[in-house]
């Protein structure tokens, strides 16, 4: 995997400047890319096929939800929105080629997309060489920013913190860690231990599984015989669904060990089948179940768009709010180019399906009320916790005293 990721990373490197919109003007100059005759192309990059299909495919389609309603409406600057859309495959290689593709071939004005770190970190580079910009719907393990990426959805302080203080107020002394095999599990296990040694929890154990990993038996009884009072599991993709039918399997359960995830969501869960996950905790911002008006128009859009049977969660709400945050800033710059884009998009704020949520322009993240979840056994989720207001983002724990010297 981390030679994969490598690959990627130099393969990027060695990229061509892009041309922008047919301007002979590199990026970020003044030229308003995307924009032609007509309409405005926009880029939606996810992973259609792979392991990681089970969770993006459903925020792509949350993204052209919010282009089709801003079209619906008169578009962006009176143009029209045009999609283009590339599978990533679940491949971070093949993120920072179809990245580039889309920048340079494409010329699109920006780009929504990725769900793993290691796809974003893979883009990255893409992006800031390109001086276009990537809008990253998906929680993440912060210490990091970049001035071509704005992050949609929760960085640390605003989900893996509220959770774990919520396992800590409930008794949980003793964690097992479980994760998939790449960076966002073990940077988010490195901030839980540092976490976890502040607070007097003890950590019992920290495994590890490729992506699309199917075989927990060996792992499901290291935790029976660790017998911790929670797991914090980070596993990604449909190894989730490997993992918590054999967690049933081996019986254990949600009230004697409960495992809290940071990437099971709505639409996790019916991949899992709700009677596998029941009663197990989530942590997120967002739930189809959230109260807001806001939500109730979104959850009947998409439903009216995609089916009946069809449930919204997080991430997918984080793309669809990427969406609309993007076109508010092109409105208030009046303009495509990215760095007025950049420049307009501090301090907007939209009526999001999950509360009021607005743009840092500091750290280009935004902000965002944290929730805990629990399960139901019909596959929704009821929040059994909330910090009643947005949070700020802190990508990079400044305000955590045991944080001190994590970030890079």
């Amino acid at each position: 995997m981390r030679s994969r990721l490598l690959k990627a990373l130099t393969l990027s490197l060695t990229l061509p400047v892009v041309l922008v919109a047919g301007c002979v003007s590199e990026p970020g100059t003044g030229a308003s890319p995307g924009v032609g005759g007509d309409g405005i192309k926009v880029g939606v990059l996810h992973s259609l096929s792979g392991t990681m299909a089970i969770s993006e495919v459903t925020v792509k389609d949350a993204e052209l939800l919010a282009i089709e309603e801003l079209n619906a409406s008169g578009g962006v600057l009176g143009k029209k929105l045009v999609p283009v859309t590339e599978d990533g495959a679940s491949d971070w290689p093949t993120f920072a080629e179809k990245a580039q593709k889309l920048i340079s071939q494409d010329k699109v004005a920006t780009v929504f997309g990725g769900w793993t770190s290691a796809s974003r970190k893979a883009m990255l580079p893409v992006f800031e060489r390109n001086k276009a910009l990537l809008w990253y719907p998906v929680q993440y393990e912060g210490l990091e920013s970049s001035p071509y990426i704005f992050y949609t959805g929760a960085t640390t302080n605003q989900q893996i913190v509220p959770a774990l203080d919520y396992l800590a107020a409930q008794g949980k002394k003793k964690l097992f860690l479980v994760g998939s095999d790449y960076v966002f599990p073990r940077t988010a296990n490195k901030i839980i231990k540092a976490y976890a040694a502040a607070k007097g929890i003890e950590v019992l154990g920290e495994e590890y599984t490729p992506l699309g990993h199917t075989e927990y038996g060996t792992l499901v009884n290291k935790l029976v015989d660790a017998k911790p009072d929670a797991v914090f599991n980070t596993l990604n993709g449909d190894s989730n669904v490997a993992f918590f039918k054999q967690l049933r399997s081996a019986g254990i359960t949600a009230a004697g060990t409960p495992v809290v995830s940071v990437s099971v969501a709505e639409e996790e869960v019916k991949g899992i089948g709700p009677d596998n996950v029941a009663g197990h905790l989530v942590a997120w911002n967002y739930y189809q179940t959230t109260r807001t008006p806001a939500n109730d128009t979104f959850v009947k859009a998409f439903k009216a768009k995609y089916g009946v049977d069809k449930v919204t969660s997080d991430p997918m709400e984080a793309g669809y709010n990427a969406v609309k945050l993007w076109a508010a800033a092109v409105t208030k710059a009046g303009s495509t180019d990215v760095e007025a884009v950049k420049k307009a998009a501090g301090g907007i704020a939209i009526d999001a399906p999950e509360g009021t949520t607005t743009i840092d322009g500091g750290n280009q993240h935004v902000s965002k009320t944290a929730r805990i979840g629990v399960v139901e056994p019909d596959g929704q989720i009821k929040e059994v916790w909330s910090s009643g207001a947005p949070i700020t983002p802190d990508p990079y724990l400044k305000g955590y005293d045991w944080a001190s010297g994590l970030a890079p």
